[in-house]
C-alpha cells in the first residue's frame, strides 16, 4: 500500500511540474498539408537562473570559476555558447521531427522560430539537485515572409535531467530540456 501512495505522489508531482505548451495565437492550420519545416534558434535577451540577462550569469560564472582556476571560466564560457549548435539544436530537432513526422528542410514554405525566453541550468551536486529547464516561444512564419506570422506557441517549464541522475553536466541538463520542448512542440503540432 505505501508503495501505490508512493507512486501516487511521484506522479502528481510530475503532473504538476509538466511543461506547458499553448497556442497563443494564429492557427496551425497552414501546417496541415507541409510535410518540412525550417527549424531556427533564437537566445537573445535571455535571463538564465537568478540573472535578468544572460550576460550577468556568463560574467559571473567565469569570474568564479577563473577564481578557482585560470582559464576554467573562459573555457566554461566557450562551452555555454558552442553547446547551443553542437548539443541543444540538434537534440530539439531530433525530437521535434520525430514527433511532428515532419522534415527539418530550409527550403520549407514554413520557419519554425524557436526562442529560448529563460533558462534554469539547475545543478547536482550528489546529494542534492535541481532540474535543468526552459521558457521558450516558437514562432511559425511564412519563409518567403518572415514578417507574415502565422502563430505563436509558448512553451513553459521544458524540464531537463537524465534517467538515473547522472545529469552533472550543465549541458547534457540542458540538452534534455531542449529535447522535452522539441517533442512536445512536435507533439502538438501533430
Amino acid at each position: 500500500m505505501k508503495k501505490i501512495i508512493a507512486l501516487a505522489i511521484l506522479f502528481f508531482t510530475i503532473q504538476a511540474n509538466a511543461q506547458k505548451v499553448k497556442l497563443q495565437s494564429g492557427s496551425l492550420d497552414a501546417l496541415k498539408s507541409e510535410n518540412s519545416i525550417h527549424i531556427e534558434f533564437k537566445y537573445d535577451g535571455m535571463s538564465v537562473g537568478k540573472y535578468d540577462t544572460e550576460k550577468e550569469y556568463l560574467d559571473a560564472k567565469t569570474a568564479e570559476y577563473n577564481k578557482k582556476e585560470a582559464g576554467k571560466g573562459d573555457a566554461w564560457a566557450a562551452n555555454w555558447k558552442n553547446d547551443r549548435e553542437a548539443r541543444f539544436e540538434p537534440r530539439f530537432i531530433k525530437e521535434f521531427t520525430e514527433q511532428s513526422k515532419m522534415t527539418n528542410d530550409k527550403n520549407a514554405k514554413y520557419t519554425l522560430i524557436f526562442k529560448t525566453l529563460k533558462t534554469e541550468p539547475g545543478y547536482n551536486v550528489v546529494i542534492s539537485r535541481k532540474d535543468a529547464s526552459i521558457d521558450g516561444e516558437a514562432t511559425l512564419v511564412e519563409t518567403a515572409n518572415p514578417s507574415n506570422v502565422i502563430a505563436t506557441i509558448s512553451v513553459k517549464n521544458a524540464p531537463g535531467r537524465i534517467f538515473g541522475g547522472y545529469d552533472y553536466d550543465t549541458g547534457l541538463r540542458l540538452q534534455e530540456a531542449y529535447a522535452t520542448a522539441g517533442k512536445k512542440l512536435g507533439k502538438f503540432i501533430k
